[in-house]
């Protein structure tokens, strides 16, 4: 079955740097575009980035634009998060998806952020 399986999370100063991996199985990778989102507590699940199946084109939301880099490596099959000059709101927990529907969905990990 599918499987993505997010990794690189943690507690982080403000300022500060962590790149996410999100590792797929289970389904045929460079056919898929991914996306990475975040849900803070007590808000709803939002958009983060996105990158299309030859990773030629990114897009992101506009409070991680300049900060945030999505890439990937369709020969390891693995979607990254590069995230730097971190703030506390980007405290969240973050998922990886897949599909240009978000059909599938990592468990998320957590980041955290403090000032």
């Amino acid at each position: 079955q599918v499987q993505l399986v997010e990794s690189g999370g943690g507690l982080v100063q403000a300022g500060g740097s962590l790149r996410l991996s999100c590792l797929a199985s289970g389904l045929p990778f460079s056919s898929y575009a991914m996306g990475w989102f975040r849900q803070a507590p007590g808000k709803v699940r939002e958009f983060v980035a996105t990158i299309n199946r030859s990773g030629g084109s990114t897009n992101y939301a506009d409070s991680v634009k300049g900060r945030f880099t999505i890439s990937r490596d369709n020969a390891k099959n693995t979607v990254y998060l590069q995230m730097n000059s971190l703030k506390p709101e980007d405290t969240a927990v973050y998922y990886c998806a897949a599909g240009s529907g978000y059909n599938y969905w990592g468990q998320g990990i957590q980041v955290t952020v403090s000032s």
